[in-house]
């Protein structure tokens, strides 16, 4: 990683647009009240994938101009905020295969950002 700054910044995006898309696609089946907003939902896709182009954008600089690193560092906030939005809004349990999944994603985190 060659620049903490932008690294922080795409973290930070990237997590806004993890949570914001979770309640989109999951919230419907959460609060069925949402279905009848189903093209508002659909919408709310286009700035959803300016948030991502902005995540990619400075996850690209932090790491050199490597597009790899990115894409694992935006998969890896994506499995942990899902899990903790599922466990708080939907009770879902943290199973050991879960667990597990998160330390594995955590750990693609750390290759990412310690492996020179």
């Amino acid at each position: 990683m060659t620049n903490l700054k932008d690294f922080v910044i795409g973290i930070i995006i990237g997590t806004i647009a993890q949570a914001i898309t979770f309640f989109q696609l999951q919230g419907p089946l959460k609060w069925l009240s949402w279905n009848k907003y189903y093209w508002l939902l659909v919408i709310l896709s286009i700035p959803l994938g300016m948030l991502y182009m902005a995540t990619t954008k400075y996850m690209v600089a932090a790491f050199g101009g490597q597009i790899w690193p990115g894409r694992l560092m935006g998969f890896s906030i994506g499995a942990v905020v899902f899990t903790v939005l599922s466990w708080v809004v939907f009770k879902e349990p943290l199973t050991i295969k879960t667990i597990i999944c998160l330390i594995m994603a955590i750990g693609i985190v750390a290759i990412q950002i310690f492996w020179k």
